[in-house]
């Protein structure tokens, strides 16, 4: 049995590897196509300007590579796959296998078992390296575009204290971490404005402390507090108190992460970090839906991989005449990229139509998995 596991999981894994390297080369002369039209663009942030480069870009999009990986890791691991088990079958040597002991279930976990061993890979891309490295890629960009912005507003969040109510906007987010146009809006909890306060620059101190600079800050009295007391005066009418500051601390809950993910695309975010501002989102009483969609997705992609891998074990069972390989694999290629298209798909119609989360993330899975158990039944245990 190890002289068999050797065999296959050696033929697979040169596959997977040649057909991942072939999408990802596509890949790469794409992006690079794209960042043509930003060469020669300078950023006016530093005395000395900064030209982007050749050199800048084959570096950007170098750093896009495990992105692409993550997503096109499933693709290539049923692809890979078929083109093995499809050429075993046509050259017979899957059916020596098969005298020699090599059943249908016994082949299905000896392909589960490297199914497996592509779920963890794809889990550590995907959780680990590609949300590094992107966000690498997009603070390198943005030292010649000087931000990273989403839309003509930026992002917008909300955080529920105590006390108060606070909406917070932040335009931009700077290479070097630093947040610009922070704007603070400030409410009591009968809905009342308390104050504003607009910041050019704001950083993440230590703790949980915001530290503003050059802070224009307004205070609003309360409705109802001059006639509280009886009958109001002149004295009593109410005033907006405006102040400048050089520097203000804000206290806040809302971390570096948080505003990361509100102005980068969630998919390329960290389980964790996804996790982590989905319950700031329900803990404010903000709707949280993509990103719960998004955060299911993220636990239930690297699984794919074990449904591919059954979807191409069927092919090891098909008799097909010298030159029909090409066919099976161009299916298989077909079969990913519905795969692709409708866990996306199902990503935007779960978030129009309030499906459940975790079912509008699973549902493709769950779809191919129904559909390769049915060709594994009908294909290999009945015939």
């Amino acid at each position: 049995m190890k002289t068999i596991r050797r065999l296959i999981y050696g033929e697979v894994l040169l596959a997977i590897a040649l057909v991942a390297l072939g999408f990802l080369a596509l890949f790469l002369f794409f992006d690079l196509v794209d960042e043509l039209q930003h060469l020669g663009r300078r950023s006016s942030l530093e005395a000395t300007a900064n030209i982007y480069q050749i050199r800048h870009a084959l570096l950007y999009v170098a750093l896009l590579v495990p992105n692409h990986l993550y997503e096109l890791l499933p693709i290539s691991v049923l692809i890979g796959t078929i083109f093995v088990m499809a050429r075993l079958a046509q050259s017979s040597e899957y059916t020596i296998l098969r005298t020699s002991g090599l059943g249908p279930w016994r082949a299905l976990r000896l392909l589960l078992g490297l199914g497996a061993f592509f779920v963890l890979l794809s889990f550590a891309v995907g959780d680990y390296l590609a949300p590094a490295s992107d966000r690498a890629a997009q603070l390198l960009k943005a030292r010649y575009q000087n931000r990273i912005t989403v839309g003509q507003t930026g992002a917008w969040l909300k955080e529920k204290q105590t006390y108060n109510n606070y909406v917070v906007n932040v335009k931009a987010l700077t290479p070097e971490n630093k947040m610009r146009g922070v704007r603070i809006f400030e409410f009591n909890n009968q809905g009342q404005i308390v104050s504003t306060t607009e910041a050019p620059q704001a950083t993440f101190g230590e703790g949980d402390a915001w530290v503003l600079s050059q802070v224009t800050r307004e205070e609003f009295p309360r409705t109802g507090d001059a006639g509280a007391r009886g009958k109001a005066t002149p004295q009593d009418n109410p005033r907006i108190t405006r102040q400048t500051l050089p520097s203000y601390q804000w206290r806040s809950g809302i971390s570096a992460e948080m505003v990361a993910v509100a102005l980068l695309k969630p998919e390329r975010m960290a389980t964790i970090d996804l996790f982590n501002y989905v319950r700031h989102l329900d803990a404010n009483g903000q709707t949280a839906q993509r990103y719960e969609i998004e955060f299911w997705k993220k636990v239930f992609y690297p699984l794919s991989c074990l449904v591919m891998v059954m979807l191409a074990l069927p092919f090891a069972y098909l008799h097909f005449r010298s030159g029909g390989i090409a066919g099976y694999v161009f299916a298989g290629v077909m079969i990913g990229i519905s795969f692709f298209l409708l866990n996306n798909v199902f990503g935007y119609i779960g978030n129009l139509r309030n499906w459940q989360p975790w079912l509008a993330a699973a549902a493709p899975g769950l779809l191919y998995m129904t559909v390769s158990l049915g060709a594994f039944g009908w294909l290999v245990v009945k015939r």
